[in-house]
């Protein structure tokens, strides 16, 4: 019996395009061998030939298509076998972040090295001084953010009036971080007539504006979709119950290979990066609050191995590039759909397959959904109850079959953090113990070498420091006993004040009715209060009883209201004429006085005789 091979599995005889058919120059082609690189992408198959030929290119692919060597190594070739003069580069090449613009440098920096080509990155939160003292030597590439560049040209340490190629990588990322200002300050001061590319995910508003203001006929690209809707990416939105959000973000990350979980603050990066650890997932945080040596150091861990999860925000991961990263976690969610794919892009790069798992919180359903369709993603929803199996799909992304499982391994992974923090803090308290040892032997050679300088027993003071040494230890104990016991009376105190506001939510909560409303009455109706400017709608011309005539009953009241049915008006000071007039039967005002003699608050002015202080005319 003879099988047949289908015709659509055999293209094995098909040819394979290399780089040395792009037309790149041996000495590169040579280097991306030495580094596994052989076969291009598509976008740097598609890309290359036309940027050699020095046309505009318009790039359009999602992050981690290979765009960096779409532009870089044609740039590389373009300006090969020329000089540079001191503060002129001849190629600028700008990017959202600092970040990003060290991985650029870096992956172009070997193929620069061979052409005989320096790079230098000009970016926020590094040394300007190194930057400007690089300028000054020659720098025939520079990779910079928008920002730092434009301040070193202002210092006068640069000038873009040699550059014949510009580079924009990740335009729509500029756009969103708001350098659009800036980016056409700087395009602006490039002489036409040079190349120019841009790479975008995306080709709204702003950037097509771009595009049309400074590429010249430019050739365009499309690699992959926009919307991020990749075969060998999945996404999950898992709904979650906030009690339950912490332990399943710990469970999810604690999986194999590389993650990075997202959130949206700085604080919240600090905070679940310290929640994972204490759950022994080995995970850092990187953020913009962070130094650039911090950010440096926290990056290479994450690409070497010594982390296994990343927790960032938006800002601080735009543009990163780290091979085999298997999952992204979006703990908050996304902004909107283009961050979405930007968080998204971080996994499935370079044809690898990847996960992203959003989750999602009761009312936070809709917004994430709409989320997902505006990004073009085919989602998976899955709803986490307590002790509820998990399904096939959600159990392998989790690695429990329960949540109870994963709550019971949240619960392991702080006994095993608690655990080596005492063991840490045995270790730093033997270490002090030996201190105090070296101290205290230090001391009684010097008591001792002091008592013999003044005539006196070295014995006898050494014991006298000893006995000291005790009261001292004993008054510490008994002031650490105290403090104990005052703190624990404080947060007895505080919980007993506790106690019956957490009662009444309770019972509000239940709906048990014991709370109470402004504009509750003891009337079955209940109506709100009165605005103090509304007239006594209702009231049987100022003659009711008690106030039970027409439909005041069980209603608001006024501040003018009174027992006996009567009411007065807010009247400006001085009009005590009214109410002399008015007499008893009419209301009081506050300076009318149950004496029958009244003053207005401005007679202590008047120079009259007859006027008395109050405490004169009682005494």
């Amino acid at each position: 019996m003879s099988v047949s091979t289908p015709e659509a599995v055999l293209p094995l005889d098909e040819p394979t395009t290399t780089f040395a058919d792009l037309g790149l120059p041996p000495s590169i082609v040579r280097k991306l061998a030495e580094k596994g690189v052989t076969t291009p992408f598509p976008i740097q198959e598609a890309t290359i030939p036309d940027a050699l030929a020095g046309h505009d290119i318009l790039g359009r692919g999602r992050t981690g298509s290979g765009k960096t060597l779409s532009f870089g190594l044609p740039l590389l070739a373009r300006l090969s076998g020329a000089r540079t003069a001191p503060k002129r580069p001849r190629a600028v090449i700008l990017t959202p972040t600092r970040e990003l613009a060290m991985q650029v440098s870096d992956a172009l920096e070997p193929y620069g090295d061979v052409l005989g080509l320096r790079l230098k990155v000009v970016c926020g939160g590094t040394s300007m001084g190194n930057q400007i003292y690089a300028l000054e030597r020659g720098v025939d590439i520079l990779v910079a953010t928008p920002g730092r560049l434009r301040d070193v040209i202002g210092r006068g340490a640069c000038s873009l009036a040699d550059v014949e190629v510009a580079v924009l990588d990740e335009a729509d990322q500029m756009a969103d971080l708001g350098f659009m200002p800036e980016v056409t300050e700087l395009l602006d001061q490039v002489p036409p007539g040079g190349q120019r590319m841009l790479f975008s995910a995306t080709l709204e508003h702003e950037i097509d504006t771009l595009v049309k203001r400074y590429l010249v006929d430019p050739v365009s690209h499309e690699v992959d979709a926009a919307q991020g809707a990749v075969t060998t990416m999945s996404h999950h939105v898992l709904v979650v119950k906030p009690r339950d959000k912490a332990p399943l973000t710990a469970a999810i990350a604690a999986g194999e290979g590389r993650s990075i979980v997202f959130v949206r603050t700085q604080l919240g990066a600090d905070r679940v990066a310290g929640q994972l650890r204490e759950a022994g997932v080995r995970a850092d945080a990187l953020h913009g609050g962070m130094t650039q040596g911090a950010r440096t150091r926290t990056l290479a861990d994450f690409k070497d191995g010594r982390v296994g999860v990343l927790v960032a925000t938006d800002v601080a991961a735009r543009g990163i590039h780290v091979d085999n990263v298997d999952l992204v976690l979006n703990v908050d969610p996304a902004a909107d759909h283009k961050d979405y794919l930007h968080r998204s892009g971080r996994t499935a790069r370079a044809g690898r397959s990847g996960t992203v798992v959003s989750l999602a919180l009761p009312h936070q359903r809709r917004t994430i959904f709409r989320l997902m369709e505006d990004a073009g993603v085919d989602a998976s929803r899955h709803i986490i109850g307590r002790g509820d199996l998990f399904d096939a799909e959600v159990a392998h992304i989790i690695g429990a079959r329960s949540l109870t499982e994963v709550q019971a391994e949240a619960a392991m992974g702080a006994v095993r953090h608690a655990e080596g923090e005492v063991a840490r803090l045995n270790r730093e308290l033997e270490r002090a113990r030996e201190k105090a040892t070296e101290l205290l032997e230090e001391a009684e050679r010097l008591t001792g070498r002091a008592a013999r300088e003044r005539g006196d027993d070295p014995a006898e003071a050494i014991a006298a420091a000893a006995e000291a040494r005790v009261l001292a230890i004993a008054e510490a104990e008994r002031e650490a006993e105290r403090e104990a016991l005052r703190e624990a009376r404080r947060a007895e105190k505080a919980a007993r004040a506790d106690a019956p506001r957490q009662h009444d939510d309770r019972e509000r909560g239940q709906g048990r009715g014991n709370g109470f409303r402004r504009d509750d009455r003891r009337g079955d109706d209940r109506r709100p209060f009165q605005r103090r400017d509304e007239g006594n709608r209702g009231r049987s011309g100022g003659s009711g009883s008690g106030g039970s005539g027409g439909g005041s009953g069980s209603g608001g009241f006024r501040r003018d209201d009174r027992r006996d049915g009567t009411s007065f008006e807010r009247r400006p000071y001085g009009r005590n004429d009214d109410n002399r007039a008015r007499g008893n039967g009419g209301g009081f005002r506050r300076d009318d006085r149950d004496g029958g003699g009244s003053f207005r608050r401005d007679d202590r002015d008047r120079p009259s005789s007859s006027y008395k202080p109050r405490w004169k005319r009682d005494s």
